[in-house]
């Protein structure tokens, strides 16, 4: 195993002579710097990576484009305990991970507390049977107040280029990025920096080319970080400010150019994920944002946050060309490439004009929301908290319900698309009694 690490950094704070604990709202902060990497000191070039020889129709956070869309798949729409379930597996712990599929193989991160285990789980496709577990990290959580009581110690979903699968976890107040290959075996590990935690730590990696790329905003100093993917060396890192905020980047080609986008921090911004020099950006959204920004065609959306309430529309260079006052928080947004879909955390679903912001249509679902909805087969597909499970018609006319199905007691992960199933990740029961499964849709013959 190849393990790369970096001198922890930090102070403590003295207020009139008096050292004053951190304990996570405290005025007196703990200060990260963020120790910026360029390409030229790295050495650590971009690669153009060949077509994996293994399928990979679900790669990592909301698929291979990471917009949520599965075009080409008719996944079941309707489903029970005894209708269209071809295996239900037993996860240990808790995780908002949502699954990835990798040839013949699901996998997912957990984390189980009274073990202070954060680990891998990979289970066969067919039929749903454990293939491996790898724990990654063992001991050194996040103390209780610095994890959101929504949250968990494995929120992030892994990536993998079909050779390796690579996951990121908030660990002894550091963020470490792992790959382990497809039998869970570690290949390298790196500590890429310091992480002074609010509320836990949310975002997943996302794969470009021959580096995996993430983002550590938080209120110690936040920063973008690309390694590269055979090695674990870090490429680039970039500073983003002293927000916490908790979403994921993305990588779209907008205006002829592949842009890493992301927002938080007030604003939406754009770099080159080659070198991580910044392209643009634009003050917008809010402070701290959870989801992710999705595009069509020239067209950038992006969604939150908190304090501040905002929908928005960019163009490829960023300047805004519309704007609404809805706020999703928790989950993200997807798009056919002419309506805008969302659901807002407090269960109102939306539908917005890609050209100009209009509302086509909002209906009350009721509940609240924390996973993100995906499209396939002109639906979109969303879970609730409470075991509901809508689809409805991908549609700009009026909302359209095609279904609301019932299963286990809430959904705070987002599905995974195959060509004719959903891999939804569920919880079971209340209280300590709870457990989640891995549960895999698929229309009985």
């Amino acid at each position: 195993m190849k393990r790369l690490t970096s001198r922890p950094s930090g102070h403590w704070c003295w207020t009139y002579g008096v050292a004053v604990v951190f304990l996570g709202f405290s005025a007196c902060r703990k200060s990260t710097p963020v120790d910026e990497v360029s390409i030229s000191d790295s050495g650590v070039a971009l690669q153009i990576r060949e077509t994996p020889a293994v399928d990979l129709p679900w790669s990592q956070w909301r698929g291979p484009s990471m917009d949520g869309r599965a075009d080409d798949a008719t996944p079941p729409t309707t489903w029970d305990e005894s209708t269209n379930i071809a295996w239900q597996a037993d996860i240990p712990g808790r995780g908002h991970s949502s699954p990835i599929v990798i040839g013949d193989q699901v996998v997912l991160g957990t984390a189980d507390d009274a073990k202070q285990q954060q680990m891998l789980i990979s289970f066969d496709l067919e039929s749903g049977a454990e293939k491996w577990r790898r724990v990654i990290h063992e001991g050194n959580f996040p103390a209780a107040r610095e994890v959101h009581n929504k949250a968990t110690n494995a929120n992030g979903t892994p990536a993998s280029d079909g050779e390796l699968i690579v996951t990121a976890f908030l660990n002894q107040e550091r963020i470490f990025v792992t790959a382990v290959d497809l039998n869970g075996e570690v290949v390298w590990q790196t500590d890429v920096g310091a992480f002074a935690s609010k509320f836990g730590y949310a975002p997943s990696p996302v794969l470009y080319q021959s580096f995996v790329i993430l983002a550590a905003d938080n209120f110690g100093g936040g920063y973008l970080v690309a390694l590269d993917l055979e090695s674990g060396e870090v490429a680039w890192r970039r500073a983003r400010g002293d927000a916490s905020s908790y979403s994921s980047p993305m990588i779209a080609n907008v205006g002829g150019t592949d842009q890493l986008l992301i927002s938080g921090g007030d604003r939406v911004a754009s770099y080159d994920p080659a070198t991580g020099e910044p392209r643009w950006e634009t003050p917008a959204i809010a402070e701290a944002t959870c989801g992710t920004i999705v595009t069509a065609g020239d067209r950038i959306f992006a969604s939150g946050g908190y304090p501040d309430k905002q929908t928005a529309c960019f163009s490829a260079t960023g300047e805004e060309v519309w704007s609404d006052r809805t706020a999703l928080y928790e989950p993200s947004m997807v798009t056919d490439g002419t309506s805008l879909f969302g659901v807002t955390d407090n269960g109102v679903a939306m539908c917005w004009s890609n050209e100009d912001g209009s509302v086509q249509w909002k209906k009350r679902l009721g509940g609240n929301f924390s996973g993100s909805p995906v499209l396939a087969g002109g639906n979109v597909y969303v879970s609730d908290l409470s075991g509901n499970h809508y689809v409805f018609s991908a549609s700009g006319d009026d909302y359209q319900l095609i279904s609301k199905n019932r299963l286990g007691s809430d959904c705070y992960a987002s599905p995974a698309v195959l060509a004719d199933s959903l891999l939804l990740r569920i919880g079971f029961g209340e209280g300590d009694s709870r457990k989640e499964r891995l549960v895999r849709i698929t229309e009985s013959l």
